[in-house]
């Protein structure tokens, strides 16, 4: 069964590379750019994994990371956060997240995550 990640990251580029790595690694990967966006969608479907980028235009990755924790339809879903701003111990502060990834990322780094919290849960 391929699995399905949800990505919400504002920039262009590194949506398009984390697209590219993660289909290539067998993934379905749906794109969002911002808060709104993802919002429209985001009970409507039950992805593998949320991957989430801290600072969006519209709004904090953080914020969702917690909207995501109270919504009992996908409240399980594992969450990795992505800053490069933001430090482990701050995010894991502010949201229950499952892992966090500083930019600029580590391909190998990225993929070793996301696989760990799609095989845990």
């Amino acid at each position: 069964m391929i699995k399905q990640i949800y990505v919400v990251e504002d920039d262009q580029d590194i949506r398009q590379i984390i697209e590219f790595i993660l289909e290539e690694e067998g993934y379905q990967v749906t794109l969002f750019p911002d808060v709104t966006s993802f919002q429209a969608v985001m009970a409507d479907d039950r992805p593998d994994l949320y991957l989430l980028d801290v600072m969006l235009p519209d709004g904090n990755g953080l914020e969702l990371c917690r909207e995501i924790r109270t919504n009992q339809k996908i409240k399980d879903i594992p969450i990795i956060v992505m800053s490069a701003h933001a430090r482990p111990e701050n995010i894991f502060g502010q949201c229950s997240a499952n892992d966090f990834i500083s930019k600029p990322f580590d391909l190998n780094e990225i993929l070793y995550k996301i696989k760990k919290q799609i095989t845990l849960h």
